[in-house]
């Protein structure tokens, strides 16, 4: 709708939209967050929670409306297989930038319950994020190098904890775990120095998956599949949303079952290990043509749209 205005104009007014939905939705959470502090009456904090998670809902929703307002973008969303916002889900990504974020849980909402994200521990003195994402019970995870672990032993196994943690807060009420599998969001410079063997992401990560599956296996209804691609804008995606340049969004979801092969000692059962890293190594192998084909379609169309 504003995407005719001029960079100069569109770039402070996207910021500026942004952080106000931000202020406004965090500063809600916290509020709510503080309530549920100081009331704890299970009644009362499952109230407290059902409007927690309508308020990061309506920070996904406006987060997009924000994008919509200011981008000419089109959308392209298909599901394959059924959602509920009555389930458990566990939510498998690729990540390429953080307008992620703002993509799942706007999908989220409406379709199956509100998004909680694991989220490095960093993040806790952010302001206002940091207090938000508290209050939302996401679990802060502080991860340490193998060097760091060898000197400190007592340290080992502290990130697995917060996992078991956390899955036992959301197994009280309908949750969306999405787990950013590769770890880190996608650069050049993160996938040569990984070593990748994917074109468009970067090696997934796989103990804190299986954990989460051996946690709450039983109570999940699906696993989904989640794929985020911007065909037009592969780099630089958050500038060229602020810049009112995001031309494309492509999401697909695929609902998985949850299969007894799942679920198992991931730490102690080396066989168990080997059968879910070839799992997920297989599921990354196929994202990964999913992304070229899209991409690749759409390179097509622009190129034919070129020479008519």
């Amino acid at each position: 709708m504003l995407s005719f205005l001029p960079v100069f104009i569109l770039l402070p007014l996207n910021i500026l939209l942004q952080l106000i939905n931000l202020l406004l939705w965090t500063t809600l959470i916290i509020m709510l967050g503080l309530l549920k502090l100081v009331l704890p009456v299970p009644v009362l904090q499952r109230s407290i929670r059902f409007l927690l998670d309508g308020c990061l809902n309506n920070f996904g929703r406006c987060s997009v409306g924000c994008i919509n307002l200011t981008n000419k973008v089109q959308w392209d969303v298909q599901i394959d297989g059924d959602l509920s916002p009555n389930g458990w889900y566990l939510l498998l990504s690729n990540h390429i930038s953080w307008v992620d974020i703002f993509l799942i849980t706007h999908f989220a909402a409406s379709r199956i319950p509100a998004s909680k994200y694991f989220v490095k521990q960093e993040l806790l003195w952010v302001p206002f994020i940091g207090m938000g994402c508290w209050a939302l019970d996401m679990p802060f995870m502080k991860r340490y190098s193998r060097s760091f672990i060898n000197k400190h032993p007592h340290l080992k196994g502290k990130d697995i904890d917060s996992t078991r943690k956390a899955c036992e807060k959301f197994k009280k009420i309908p949750t969306t775990i999405v787990n950013f599998v590769e770890g880190s969001r996608l650069t050049p410079e993160k996938h040569t120095k990984r070593d990748s063997p994917y074109q468009y992401l970067l090696p997934p990560r796989a103990g804190g998956i299986a954990f989460t599956l051996a946690s709450m296996g039983e109570q999940f209804s699906n696993v989904i599949d989640f794929t985020i691609v911007f065909p037009l804008n592969q780099h630089n995606v958050m500038y060229a949303m602020l810049c009112g340049r995001l031309h494309k969004i492509v999401l697909r979801a695929q609902i998985l079952p949850v299969e007894d092969s799942l679920t198992g000692d991931y730490f102690n059962d080396e066989s168990y290990k080997a059968q879910f890293q070839q799992w997920l190594n297989n599921r990354w192998q196929q994202k990964d043509q999913l992304i070229q084909s899209i991409i690749n379609n759409h390179q097509e169309v622009t190129w034919n749209s070129r020479t008519k």
